[in-house]
């Protein structure tokens, strides 16, 4: 929608080129989502990734606007030939926007079961996109986890959600882009977050020593 995309202070953290492959694999995750969007709902979907960012862990918090910004996460963990999570994370008016161009709800006030089942669904079928887009392109063997909701202020969210994950690796690429159902919807984020060494794995397969020079 509107709202203004956050600037990551953390380039160095990935090297341009892997940046570059990381955009292109976003990009296929999104093609991947917009038609499964398109089928599931019998509506016209379309999914655009306007910036791929590296953050440190600690970052993600204030990238989404602070830690008493409320907003909607579903989070999976994928396995296989590489492992990490995914987190899906809008903020509460965006959220709303997806599910008012889906039901023609979204209104204020406590969100409903359908509407949390529905914004899950969402997820689960972006997450779940890119994970496909990423195990394709890569000729990966990746299985991702029942994806979970939780609507929260972002601090209380992450706050957990990392202290599990940053056991495992402090590095975080982040996809931002707009979600459309039948022209209109909402902004969002959609969080990469691998274990030790399966970013530098990625790399690997396609080429990039880990300094980033071919």
């Amino acid at each position: 929608m509107s709202r203004e995309e956050p600037q990551g202070r953390s380039g160095s953290l990935v090297p341009r080129a892997h940046l570059s492959l990381l955009r292109q694999i976003g990009r296929l995750g999104a093609e991947n989502a917009a038609l499964s969007l398109s089928f599931l709902l019998g509506r016209k979907g379309e999914l655009k990734i306007s910036q791929v960012l590296p953050l440190h862990f600690n970052e993600i918090t204030e990238y989404l606007g602070g830690a008493e910004e409320r907003v909607v996460t579903v989070f999976a963990r994928f396995e296989g030939n590489i492992s990490g999570n995914m987190l899906y994370v809008l903020h509460e008016e965006d959220a709303r926007g997806i599910i008012a161009s889906l039901s023609d709800d979204g209104g204020e006030g406590e969100f409903s079961e359908m509407e949390l089942s529905l914004m899950q669904e969402v997820g689960n079928i972006l997450i779940g996109s890119y994970i496909t887009a990423l195990s394709d392109f890569l000729a990966l063997e990746l299985k991702s986890s029942v994806p979970a909701l939780a609507v929260d202020m972002a601090g209380a969210i992450l706050s957990f959600s990392l202290s599990e994950i940053g056991r495992s690796g402090d590095t975080a690429i982040v996809m931002s882009g707009g979600l459309s159902i039948e022209g209109k919807g909402a902004s969002g984020h959609l969080f990469l977050l691998p274990d030790p060494q399966s970013l530098e794995k990625i790399f690997e397969i396609m080429g990039f020593p880990a300094n980033g020079n071919s």
